[in-house]
């Protein structure tokens, strides 16, 4: 029971350091090399390893491992869908670290569909709930169905606004979790879908548009063509854009009004300052401080911060401008009614070129229209309505995101 108790001890270690550590960090890779070895000693005893999660029972084989009775991490697994889980004796590393990212994309999110797709990788590793007569009724390796509910990513962000504000730090391996989890999100089904969360409350919005511009970033970076890790990057960039509001007063941030000059000056100094703080806290989020520096910066040279000398922004700030203004409209805020989606893309047309890229522009209206159907707001009630256009303001809104 020693190869077991290590094993399985190593395996959870593994997946609470992936939640910290992005892909290819030396932490990340040596806690899985230690896992996976845990695994081959345990074979060398064992044979194929079988584990089932009962409750606060741990239970090899057909014996119950005592010394891991009540321990914390089984019914964490098992309400992942993961209550049986067999290993055979030909798992390879890689096989081994996708189960992990699966496990950690699992316990990532709030909820876990009953019915679940199958993977198409064939994978020495099977793992799902067990049925009535005990059985494994999946049996290969499964991509969540995903109910969505980000309530614990959009925490995670209030923490990691927090942590900025009060502590002047900015943690790195939570942002990169919940834009992992994000993805995960994102193609829980064969296609790919677009969980954006419904603001509930105005004090809840910088949280809820973070998560927004985050998956809208990676989307279209996705429906682009762009490189998998250029799609991640581009999620973190999303996510982190508006960082600098932290120094916002929440007056003015959720002021009913329009802003006095003095106002609008220290809002659009939140470009800045979210660069400072990305800068000064994480030396590998170049390209996030330079989104949160740009992203309100037009085609034509216009919107905020003010150049001293013209140049092209990044393609990232341009995709997330694209992405923030969408969402912004979108959203009812203190000081205006949403836009409905129709006039929204109407907008960002009628803009493309001037003050958005019109390529970028372009993309994103013909994949909003793409995916319509397939677009689904996720609020933090965990209850999910459909898109839908809403009614016509009244007065028609200033177009600018603040």
């Amino acid at each position: 029971m020693n190869e077991a108790i290590h094993f399985l001890t190593a395996l959870a270690q593994a997946v609470a350091t992936m939640t910290l550590y992005s892909d290819g960090h030396p932490a990340r890779e040596r806690v899985i090399d230690g896992a996976y070895q845990a695994l081959l000693d345990l074979q060398a005893t064992s044979g194929n390893a079988v584990f089932t999660f009962l409750g606060d029972e741990v239970i090899l084989g057909s014996q119950p491992i005592r010394e891991l009775k009540q321990w914390d991490w089984g019914p964490r697994l098992s309400n992942a869908g993961v209550q049986r889980l067999e290993f055979e004796t030909d798992v390879d590393r890689g096989d081994f670290e996708a189960f992990l990212e699966e496990v950690l994309a699992r316990l990532t999110l709030s909820a876990i569909s009953s019915a679940e797709a199958r993977q198409e990788r064939k994978s020495g590793i099977k793992f799902g709930t067990v049925g009535v007569k005990g059985e494994l009724e999946q049996i290969e390796m499964k991509t969540a169905t995903v109910n969505y509910s980000l309530g614990i990513e959009a925490e995670t962000i209030r923490w990691l606004h927090r942590e900025v504000k009060d502590q002047n730090t900015l943690h790195l391996g939570e942002a990169e979790a919940v834009v992992r989890s994000l993805s995960v999100a994102m193609h829980g089904e064969r296609h790919v879908m677009i969980p954006l969360m419904k603001l509930r409350e105005f004090d809840q919005y910088t949280t809820t548009h973070a998560l927004n511009v985050s998956v809208l970033a990676m989307a279209l970076a996705e429906y682009l063509g762009l490189a998998h890790k250029d799609i991640r990057a581009f999620g973190v960039s999303g996510l982190l854009h508006d960082i600098g509001k932290t120094r916002i007063p929440y007056d003015i941030l959720n002021k009913p009004g329009k802003l006095e000059s003095n106002e609008r000056a220290v809002m659009n100094q939140h470009t800045v300052d979210g660069a400072r703080i990305i800068i000064e806290t994480e030396e590998d989020l170049d390209l996030a401080a330079v989104v949160a520096y740009e992203h309100h910066i037009m085609i034509d040279g216009g919107g905020y911060p003010t150049m001293k000398y013209r140049r092209d922004c990044h393609y990232a700030s341009k995709l997330v401008h694209v992405c923030d203004v969408y969402d912004a409209l979108r959203t009812h805020r203190p000081y205006r009614a949403a836009w409905e989606s129709e006039r929204v893309m109407s907008y960002l047309q009628e803009k493309a070129g001037s003050e958005f890229d019109a390529e970028i522009a372009n993309s994103f209206v013909t994949m909003m229209s793409k995916w319509e159907n397939a677009v689904t707001v996720v609020t933090q009630e965990d209850q999910e309505i459909t898109l839908a256009a809403e009614p016509e303001p009244p007065e028609p809104p200033p177009p600018a995101a603040r």
